[in-house]
């Protein structure tokens, strides 16, 4: 994420989240507001620790992995001289350099979702608004296989397998202890879109009637007749338990996505999902129209 609060991903301790990236961006952070209360630019910083302006950004940003060194060198410019507090800082880069689990499954996954994952595995709570297929945390193994075969498991890539893995164990933040809250609101076209068939589709609307039982889990569906006035794509908003996280809104689209942080933007984003809220029917509402979907598809009325 951005300084500017915009920036496209194709370019380049328990209180801190659960994940990696986002110890990492809490650490950045706390090492910006020391350098600038300091009254040190990031160049004489990165002159210290053997390196650039732009590598220190990277580093207050969250985007690159810490070296105790170079984060001890940068306390002892800044005049952090309490051993207490410096092995706090020191801990927590040894927290943040903890690779993610989904780190092995980097053969298969681009390079641009890595990050995504990272902080999806962090926030506390996810917003969605899907347009065309179910939210992925919300995917049977079927359904996704037909996504990730575009509809021909015949000419499957070899690493499907390991695609589909990989999303199955990032739905596992939607149970156990201290689950994350989702929220998603679903274009209608989406419960009668009929990927990989009718069969996986049933069983796919089956399982989104079960997980709307969830108590972190929020449905709601846009009626056909109020489809496409309050948001033009989809898009997904991550927000996080830590004050030191700004709320981030990640778009996705054919080549890679856009991470965008800025208070106008995640304002705007949230007033888009607010109006889709509104357009949406209820929880239960929704429900009754999946049920009712279902009943069709089984009466061959789709």
């Amino acid at each position: 994420m951005a300084a500017s609060g915009h920036s496209d991903a194709n370019s380049e301790g328990s209180a801190f989240g659960r994940g990696s990236t986002a110890r990492r961006i809490v650490l950045g952070a706390a090492l910006r507001r020391l350098r600038e209360q300091s009254g040190i630019s990031r160049a004489d910083a990165g002159y210290v620790i053997r390196s650039s302006d732009s590598k220190v950004s990277r580093l207050e940003l969250g985007r690159v992995a810490f070296k105790e060194r170079d984060v001890a060198d940068l306390l002892t410019m800044y005049g952090i001289t309490d051993s207490t507090e410096r092995e706090s800082f020191l801990d927590m880069v040894r927290h943040a350099n903890q690779p993610g689990w989904w780190r092995r499954y980097n053969d298969v996954m681009p390079h641009w979702f890595q990050d995504f994952v990272g902080l999806e595995e962090s926030a506390s709570r996810i917003q969605a608004y899907e347009l065309q297929f179910v939210p992925g945390l919300l995917q049977t193994e079927a359904y996704a296989r037909a996504i990730a075969t575009r509809g021909r498991p015949e000419f499957a890539p070899s690493d499907t397998d390991r695609r589909i893995h990989l999303r199955v164990q990032r739905q596992r933040i939607l149970s156990g202890v201290n689950p994350t809250r989702l929220w998603a609101v679903l274009d209608e076209s989406v419960l009668r879109r009929p990927i990989g068939g009718r069969r996986v589709l049933h069983e796919q609307l089956e399982s989104l009637l079960e997980s709307s039982r969830q108590p972190n889990v929020t449905i709601q569906v846009v009626p056909k007749y109020l489809s496409g006035y309050a948001a033009e794509g989809s898009f997904t908003i991550l927000r996080f338990a830590e004050p030191e996280l700004p709320d981030v809104v990640y778009v996705e689209h054919l080549g890679g996505a856009v991470y965008l942080d800025s208070l106008e933007d995640v304002e705007l984003y949230g007033r888009a999902l607010d109006r889709l809220a509104v357009d949406a029917e209820t929880p239960d509402r929704s429900r009754q129209l999946i049920a009712k979907v279902l009943a069709d598809l089984s009466a061959g009325d789709f």
